[in-house]
């Protein structure tokens, strides 16, 4: 790949970030459309979005965001009020821009017809006399007359950084820019180019300043260099406010600019003019500086340039992009470092030798705190899925004439990249359920004695390992009768089966199951709740539904803090290992013979007066093996339930580094995946929920 193509890579990655502030910031502003910070938000990510995609090529995407970005700047001067049709056009232009960005991805064209609708609707809220007002120019360049305040003459100082050329940008397009605000005059600095065979040209070595008469007001001139203010010197000074500008060329008028620059002092003015000869000569002829004060005051010049830029450069690298793949890479070499530091750690209490032991401990250390380190790169605040749900519910409540408000809280708690990857389809289909089978039609809300605005709260918090994801909303709850009903239809049930709630709770996550009474554009036919089920499955999370009638629905995903390294509890069964997660384990007691008799074949144990049912895990799994006379039970907790799990033997602890299993293996029961222990033997994961998910439904069907 190119350095060019490298740096549009860059720009479509930002693209899609400003685009995600863009969306969040109009759906902001829609509920405070009097908020100035907010209509700045959008200026700016605007603004950035066009800069930007001038400099890397993306011409049509920096056209379109023009334009809208003339029109909204109505909106921020106050001519043009925040309204919902200005909500709508902005998200629209949103979305066409993504739309772009994806077609450059696929080398395809993008629709230009879109493009100019959403523009001429945009145009139709610029007020008649705004449109009326025409453009004139002076010499070659356009200088709009904006409107009638005052015109403020700026001097402006603008040195980049010499190697801005390498982070794509094109410092001519940043004065294009400037001359489309007013009457530009631009001046280049040239001596600091060095002989032809001495350039190199990646490097810039123009400075320029420019003598701007505008009348829009430092903040535009400041937005024209937002995305390169870490990248450059830049000083913006206000030099005369009458809008005028002398051009006689009167001596004196120069030198007051000179010493208002602090280049010379007056007395040096004075001298200059019975003379001929350079500055420099002068200023050491006269005495008024030697050579080395010359020379010291310009190495102090440079040295205060270049801590500047160290200065510069450490704030502008303060933040990295680094591909998910390098995450993947690394965090799987950690799990290989982990299963080494194990084997390093059996070997040395083998070999009972101290020093060997040492090592292995400190090796431990290092590789725990590394692990960390490795977890804590791939992990990522869930609030930036919460924003993207925002427009989601704005869309669909529109499109199904419903009221809907949705709430957030815990948006910072961080998810493992990869899991957040993967949780906005599940997150989609929840939010559609709810709007749709949930929310009431606002005139139904109202006769119901609620408000006509249906309510949609999404929290994430911590809880143990695991992180909480619950979606609440406040409608008709879920009708577990129609839910039966359409089960025995569709054949799922038999007609005379008995369902707890929770069972009929269990039925909307099968495939094909729906309750519409019609296929619309948003449900009906059977496919969206089953894709969440397998999505959290694969997630190694489980799901719960809670309900209740006219009251509304909570739905509560739980998820691991990452899907690479965990912390397990490592058991013997029948001669062969398993790991259960640690962060499903509260203890582990004895179960004796004599407590199996007393329970008259049940699969139940007495554990300190509450009865906590068990699975066999040697039987489960159809291993050899005598039963012993002391065998371990390790009681979990799932939601609100203890279960047991029969053990031969509990080993340990043991830092777990998760593998996946093969296709042939993806169908097993009961088992999440496998690791390596410390010998070269494979343990095998224990899938806690759908292991007793299985086993109930085993023990119903024997029942039957």
């Amino acid at each position: 790949m190119s350095q060019i193509d490298k740096h549009k890579e860059t720009f479509k990655e930002e693209a899609y970030e400003l685009l995600g502030e863009l969306e969040t910031a109009f759906l902001e502003l829609e509920g405070s459309p009097d908020d100035r910070e907010l209509i700045g938000r959008v200026f700016r990510a605007m603004h950035t979005i066009k800069g930007s995609g001038a400099m890397f090529g993306f011409d049509d995407i920096a056209e379109f965001m023009h334009d809208i970005e003339t029109v909204f700047e109505q909106v921020r001067d106050g001519k043009i009020a925040v309204t919902k049709h200005l909500i709508n056009l902005g998200l629209s232009a949103r979305d066409q821009i993504r739309t772009m960005l994806d077609a450059y991805s696929k080398n395809e064209p993008a629709d230009e017809s879109r493009s100019r609708e959403i523009l001429a609707a945009f145009k139709s809220l610029v007020p008649q006399a705004e449109k009326k007002r025409e453009v004139t120019s002076s010499s070659d360049v356009r200088h709009p007359d904006y409107n009638n305040n005052e015109n403020i003459v700026y001097r402006i100082y603008f040195r980049p950084a010499q190697n801005i050329f390498m982070n794509g940008t094109n410092p001519i397009y940043l004065l294009n820019e400037l001359k489309e605000l007013g009457e530009c005059k631009v001046f280049a600095y040239v001596d600091t180019i060095p002989p032809l065979n001495e350039i190199n040209p990646e490097y810039c070595y123009t400075h320029w300043d420019i003598i701007l008469t505008t009348n829009k007001g430092i903040d535009s001139i400041k937005d024209v260099f937002i995305f390169v203010e870490g990248d450059c010197e830049l000083s913006i000074k206000i030099v005369d406010g009458d809008g005028g500008l002398d051009t006689t060329g009167d001596i004196e008028k120069i030198g007051n600019i000179l010493m208002d620059r602090g280049v010379l002092s007056q007395d040096d003015i004075k001298k200059a003019l019975s003379s001929q000869k350079r500055l420099g000569e002068i200023l050491v002829d006269s005495k008024a500086v030697t050579k080395e004060g010359l020379r010291s005051a310009l190495a102090e010049q440079s040295q205060i340039r270049d801590a500047r830029q160290k200065r510069q450069n450490m704030e502008t690298n303060s933040n990295i992009r680094v591909s998910t793949d390098k995450l993947d890479h690394f965090v799987d070499l950690v799990g290989e470092l982990v299963i080494l530091q194990q084997r390093l750690s059996r070997t040395a209490s083998r070999q009972n030798d101290s020093e060997l032991f040492s090592i292995a401990e400190e090796v431990e250390r290092l590789t725990v705190e590394l692990r960390d380190s490795a977890f804590s790169v791939r992990m990522v605040p869930i609030e930036t899925t919460f924003n993207k749900l925002k427009r989601l519910v704005r869309d669909l409540s529109n499109e199904l004439g419903k009221e809907t408000a949705m709430t957030t809280n815990g948006g910072e708690t961080e998810l493992d990249k990869t899991v957040i990857d993967q949780l906005n389809d599940p997150l989609v289909h929840i939010i559609r359920n709810c709007i749709d089978h949930g929310i009431e039609p606002p005139d139904v809300r109202k006769a119901s004695g609620k408000a006509k605005t249906g309510e949609i709260r999404i929290s994430a918090f911590h809880s143990g390992s695991n992180v909480l994801i619950q979606i609440k909303d406040d409608g008709n709850g879920i009708n577990t009768e129609v839910v039966r009903k359409k089960a025995i239809e569709k054949g799922l049930v038999a007609a005379n089966a008995e369902l707890s709630e929770k069972e009929c709770y269990s039925l909307i996550f099968e495939p094909g199951f729906s309750t519409a009474k019609e296929i619309t554009s948003v449900s009906g036919r059977g496919v969206g709740m089953d894709v969440v089920k397998q999505t959290i499955d694969s997630l190694r999370g489980s799901i719960d539904v809670e309900s209740k009638k006219g009251k509304g629905t909570t739905i509560t995903i739980t998820l691991p803090l990452t899907l690479a390294i965990i912390e397990g509890l490592q058991v013997e069964i029948g001669g062969e290992y398993f790991v259960l997660p640690l962060s499903a384990v509260e203890e582990c007691v004895e179960l004796t013979h004599k407590d199996v008799l007393k329970a008259n074949g049940r699969h139940i144990a007495n554990v300190r007066g509450e009865i906590v049912p068990y699975i066999r895990l040697k039987d489960w799994f159809l291993l050899d093996g005598e039963v012993k006379d002391i065998e371990q039970i390790v009681i979990t907790r799932t939601g609100d339930r203890r279960v047991g799990f029969v053990v031969d033997r509990v080993v340990g602890e043991h830092q777990t580094v998760i593998k996946a299993l093969g296709t042939i293996y993806k169908n097993v029961q009961g088992v999440s995946g496998a690791t390596i222990l410390g010998d070269g033997r494979v343990a095998m994961i224990i899938d806690i929920p759908h292991l007793i998910q299985a086993a109930e439904m085993e023990e119903n069907s024997l029942c039957a």
